[in-house]
């Protein structure tokens, strides 16, 4: 009986540093605006899901090297009572996407998907002297 009890309090003691932990570690939009980023020679391609958004319902901005796409749709007025509500009716993300060219970012929305290209600013290389 006694290693049952001591299991059950390292399960539990784990469990409490792992949801400690998770709101620094995870950011709880993620879970309703899946995100794939890809990196190339020439830039940046996400791929965010954004299944029940319409296209006006989409911003984008970029600033200091922060990409932040954000959606908001108007709930209908209904008289249905609802016993749970999980679709987001709105949700904010940012990423930082360093050296992008920001008059470049290309973006498209189709079937619930928000395709945006970053091209990469192009790298000016400085000849440093040494003395």
């Amino acid at each position: 009986m006694n290693n049952f009890l001591a299991d059950l309090t390292m399960n539990n003691l784990s469990n409490a540093f792992d949801n400690f932990f998770a709101p620094v570690l995870y950011d709880d939009n993620s879970r309703y605006m899946r995100t794939d980023i890809e990196e190339t020679d020439e830039g940046y391609e996400l791929s965010v899901d954004m299944p029940g958004f319409e296209k006006e319902d989409i911003k984008l901005s970029m600033e200091n090297g922060y990409l932040t796409v954000s959606a908001e749709r108007k709930e209908k007025e209904t008289s249905r009572k609802y016993l749970r509500k999980e679709r987001a009716i709105s949700f904010t993300r940012s990423f930082y996407l360093p050296d992008v060219n920001e008059n470049a970012i290309k973006a498209t929305y189709k079937s619930g998907v928000l395709e945006i290209t970053l091209p990469k600013e192009e790298q000016k290389k400085k000849t440093i002297s040494i003395d």
